[in-house]
């Protein structure tokens, strides 16, 4: 067994993403029931000063290199640093996010240590000194339980939204220790020159998801959803049908060839509910779903539904939640 539990960190934006938090709280839960310490690495620009708030969440120590080279994830300079950063954890198990980035860098990261991932895990448990992980199959019909053999190096990838966070511990640090791994130069002709600094909740981060369907009829229709959104504190997505008509970017697609959203709310407007759909949200707490077709497939997985025109809906409910919040205040 190795000498600790090591987590993959996420830095961007000056911040450590929520995702890294609740990662950083299920290695702390393994690692005390195998009785071994806590471990992160952390890379990106301007990640040493803070990289000690992983110690409220349960980290004892981080591994970082900062450098401005690193302020995007990009595969080439990321997975090498990664990889010989995690060597020198000696860990018992890896776990990092299954966001966007972590979905690549964990593939990559499995092939250069040679060990087998688990991608998209929504459950992890430690029975009788081993660990195994539950993940996702067909479309997320049903669930398989994966272990590994005696000897070889647990890697996983959490689903964001998934795993209960800590409770943050303001007064513990984690110990810092800096890394001077070389950087390697990028040599890709794909070049970052705009990042999304609009501050918009991020879609598979979110607790609360309003999507749009084809019954939003048009591009400029989802003005209303981006409204309620507004007021509810929550993230804009879209189904297939309608990021192929172009009526949403492709980072706002819910689905099987889109993002998979955990959120405590899923709020399903003009969405049939195809089997693509409910592959990317399923999984969410509650799901509420507005359609004016009774028969609609999208209620058979809902926990409640509104049968009515989604126009007159979408801005009643809105302004109710206006009104609710009012006095609430």
């Amino acid at each position: 067994m190795g000498n600790c539990i090591c987590v993959i960190a996420e830095f961007r934006g000056a911040n450590f993403r929520r995702v890294t938090f609740e990662v950083a709280s299920e290695g702390r839960r393994i690692a005390d029931s195998l009785g071994i310490g806590l471990c992160a690495v952390a890379v990106g620009s301007g990640v040493a000063a803070r990289a000690a708030e992983l110690g409220r969440y349960g980290v004892d120590k981080v591994f970082v290199r900062d450098d401005p080279a690193l302020e995007n994830y990009l595969a080439e300079t990321y997975v090498p640093i990664v990889a010989e950063a995690v060597k020198m954890c000696d860990p018992a198990a890896v776990i990092l996010p299954a966001s966007v980035d972590g979905r690549d860098l964990g593939a990559r990261l499995g092939a250069r240590l040679r060990v087998t991932l688990v991608q998209d895990c929504v459950q992890i448990a430690c029975e009788g000194g081993k660990i195994r992980a539950k993940w996702p199959i067909f479309a997320g019909k049903c669930f398989a339980w994966s272990d590994w053999s005696e000897g070889t190096l647990p890697l996983m990838s959490c689903r964001p939204n998934i795993m209960d966070c800590l409770v943050p511990d303001e007064s513990r640090q984690a110990e810092v220790v800096m890394l001077d791994l070389p950087v390697p130069e990028a040599r890709s002709s794909v070049k970052s020159i705009d990042m999304d600094t609009s501050g918009k909740v991020e879609l598979s981060e979110a607790e609360i998801i309003v999507s749009g369907g084809r019954g939003m009829k048009e591009a400029g229709n989802f003005v209303m959803l981006e409204e309620l959104a507004q007021v509810l504190g929550a993230a804009v997505g879209a189904s297939r049908a309608a990021v192929d008509s172009g009526w949403r970017p492709h980072s706002d697609q819910v689905g099987q060839t889109g993002k998979v959203v955990t959120p405590n709310l899923y709020i399903a407007v003009g969405i049939s509910g195809a089997i693509q759909h409910l592959a990317g949200m399923g999984y969410s707490k509650y799901i509420v779903a507005v359609n004016k077709d009774p028969d609609a497939p999208i209620f058979s997985k809902a926990d409640y539904g509104v049968v009515e025109d989604l126009f007159k809906f979408v801005p009643a409910f809105k302004e109710e939640v206006i009104k609710l919040k009012s006095t609430c205040s």
